[in-house]
């Protein structure tokens, strides 16, 4: 995500960096590499040129500090309007109404029957409130099936009428359901188009005309750019949406949609979402987001993730082990499990301050884990809670059920217990969601590339793309 951007804003502050103050000159070659790598990212020319000339603007109004480069200054002041030009604040949902009616409304492909799906676990999860999924989509075969199988995992109730091909019908039916069985929240996915068309687009207002939604969300897929802007457009012209939902933000899209998207429609960025799983949608921050754009990394959100997996009870548990230096592999397995939780593992790592750019080229895979855990099931109950016991044929045996070579597993036994030795020194401190030294912090990561590695992961696939 804005790979390419965050190395082309990198060469353009290389303009200045050295540079003893600010002048004219440096600060014009400067925006000039900025500008381009707006364009380049898709963000349209008008939109990059206004905001190339408030970073000038700023510039050269400002005198430079003892203790503030020139380079530093300016890195502050594209921070400050990437965040102002993508909202500024984050944007909450309006759900005061009982039940408050969320409309979702884009074109076929851009995600929004997943995203719907993600909403619910959102809310229910994180929001503690009980959502209704309800299916209006009635021209694709699959989307109410595909509504059903999302609502089943993230176990909440849908609301589907398959012989009814009347969406507004269905759109009112399901609201009064929702007030009969105290459902709070009601979320509305509706059908899409591979373009913006009048049936589309006279259906959907007629569903909010309907039921009178609270939000009205426009799901956009990034990676289409600006056309995702373009497109945007046009449907806050007929619907007046409330916010809207940036998708596959984990593909390949060079981030014009993200940052031209506020500016066109005067709308706020309410969420983004990347990947297939459902537990990867976060609400948007545009400092957040800026921070990542500029290579500083998303601590704020590794920190939340973090806790979201936390359990009081379980982390003054593990910590007193920690203490004692009885943390086994029953534990350690429950640490990779809270981490896997949290999300894909590039992305968290990429969270970080400065390792984005040192994992850039390193395949991280999401079953990155898996061989410590084949190692750690093929152990009996009295191996994972006495690792110390583990002899060198308790090994062989283990390397064997696991499908890994002896070394491997030596390894793996050598560097869990060096961890637990420097997780005894570090027994004060632990991360929020009792995960210890598995994270940063505790200085333990996957990687390669001068990247510190997380005990047992020498064997695993991290390689060059």
């Amino acid at each position: 995500m804005f790979d390419n951007l965050s190395e082309r804003l990198e060469s353009a502050f290389k303009q200045i960096k050295g540079e003893g103050r600010i002048s004219e000159i440096n600060v014009a070659t400067t925006v000039k590499e900025i500008r381009r790598a707006l364009v380049d990212a898709d963000v349209n020319y008008k939109i990059a040129k206004e905001f190339t000339d408030k970073v000038k603007d700023k510039a050269m109004g400002e005198k430079v500090l003892t203790a503030v480069s020139p380079g530093q200054l300016m890195v502050k002041i594209v921070k400050d309007e990437l965040v102002e030009l993508m909202g500024g604040n984050a944007a909450d949902m309006n759900l005061s109404a009982r039940p408050s009616v969320i409309l979702i409304a884009g074109l076929q492909g851009s995600g929004k029957t997943t995203f719907s799906g993600k909403l619910a676990m959102f809310l229910k999860n994180k929001k503690h409130l009980k959502p209704l999924l309800v299916a209006a989509d009635i021209y694709r075969p699959a989307a109410m099936e595909q509504l059903r199988v999302l609502a089943e995992q993230v176990k909440v109730p849908v609301h589907i009428e398959p012989d009814n091909k009347d969406a507004v019908s269905i759109a009112r039916n399901a609201v009064a359901f929702a007030k009969e069985n105290k459902h709070n929240v009601v979320i509305i996915d509706t059908a899409g188009r591979l373009a913006v068309d009048e049936q589309m687009m006279t259906e959907v207002k007629n569903i909010r005309d309907a039921v009178q939604p609270q939000e009205i969300l426009f799901v956009v897929d990034s990676m289409t750019g600006q056309d995702a802007v373009n497109t945007a457009k046009a449907f806050n012209d007929r619907l007046d949406f409330s916010g809207v939902v940036l998708t596959k933000l984990d593909g390949d899209t060079r981030g014009g949609a993200a940052l031209s998207i506020r500016y066109t429609v005067e709308k706020p960025i309410k969420f983004v979402s990347m990947g297939e799983k459902l537990d990867t949608l976060d609400q948007f921050y545009p400092e957040r987001m800026a921070q990542r754009i500029l290579g500083m990394g998303d601590i704020t959100t590794l920190v939340e993730r973090a806790q979201a997996q936390y359990d009081e009870a379980q982390a003054k548990k593990l910590e007193k082990k920690i203490r004692q230096n009885k943390f086994d592999f029953e534990d350690f397995k429950e640490q990779l499990q809270q981490i896997k939780n949290m999300g894909n593992i590039k992305d968290l790592l990429a969270m970080i301050p400065g390792v984005g750019k040192a994992i850039k080229d390193i395949d991280i895979s999401d079953d990155a884990f898996k061989g410590i855990e084949a190692m750690i099931n093929s152990m009996t109950p009295l191996e994972r809670s006495n690792p110390d016991k583990i002899d060198t044929s308790r090994r062989k045996r283990i390397a064997a059920g696991s499908g890994k070579k002896i070394e491997e597993v030596n390894a793996f036994m050598k560097q869990f217990e060096q961890m637990r030795q420097m997780m005894g020194m570090m027994g004060k401190m632990r991360m929020p969601g009792g995960l210890g030294g598995m994270m940063p912090g505790g200085g333990m990561m996957p990687g390669g590339g001068g990247l510190p590695k997380l005990p047992g992961m020498g064997g695993l696939p991290f390689g060059k793309k």
